[in-house]
């Protein structure tokens, strides 16, 4: 088999030059802003340093609440989860729907205060090699709790971009022994990242890691 080498990352922002002061030109970015962005604006606040707890999950729903007051909106923003979503593209037509039914409900228009418009912002994922691997599961299992979050978001998180099915590195990797892991596989594959932060992501994948091992396994 081969090794699981241990990978660290950081995400770049870069500016689109995309700005939204009222929710049609929301939407309208919406229809064409890169895939990057709509990751960024997703995921990207789990990497971000921050001292206060943000209200909502992404920068959308966080946008429509505090710059044009719209409540209901960021709920319903709040609730799009995009650990749901095989494509981003099928998570954009979601956020499009969500934004248009919102559209058809108000009569009237809300602005941004102009220094509060929403600037959609890309990412670009710098990947860096910890020279650190891992021959088997039983090894994995006594190092997770230890790894950064950034690379417990690089392989729990980004990993579901770069494979098929949605799938995280460790479940990826597990599937090398063939269905001899399928319990383990199946334990991590309910994990949901995005309503917890990256610590309590690597405590719940370290969790299911060392009760598999050190009992049922």
């Amino acid at each position: 088999m081969q090794p699981f080498a241990l990978k660290d990352c950081a995400l770049i922002a870069i500016a689109t030059g995309r700005k939204a002061q009222n929710l049609k030109e929301l939407r309208n970015h919406l229809l064409t802003v890169e895939r990057g962005s709509l990751y960024y604006h997703f995921w990207g606040g789990l990497l971000r340093p921050g001292f206060e707890e943000r209200e909502y999950g992404n920068d959308l729903a966080e946008w429509v609440r505090h710059s044009i007051h719209d409540t209901r909106l960021a709920e319903r923003l709040a609730l799009v989860d995009p650990s749901k979503f095989h494509d981003l593209e099928d998570m954009r037509q979601e956020l499009i729907d969500v934004v248009e039914e919102r559209l058809d409900e108000i009569e009237v228009l809300s602005w941004a205060p102009v220094d509060r418009q929403f600037q959609f912002i890309r990412s670009q994922t710098v990947v860096f090699d910890t020279r650190r691997s891992v021959q088997n599961p039983e090894q994995l299992a006594a190092i997770i709790p230890s790894l950064s979050a950034s690379s417990v978001f690089f392989h729990f998180i980004d990993a579901r971009q770069r494979l098929t099915d949605s799938e995280d590195d460790f479940r990826f990797w597990l599937s090398s022994w063939g269905d001899h892991y399928g319990a383990l596989r199946e334990r991590l594959s309910a994990i949901d990242p995005y309503f917890i932060s990256l610590n309590e992501l690597r405590d719940q994948v370290s969790a299911i890691f060392g009760d598999y091992f050190g009992g049922t396994g």
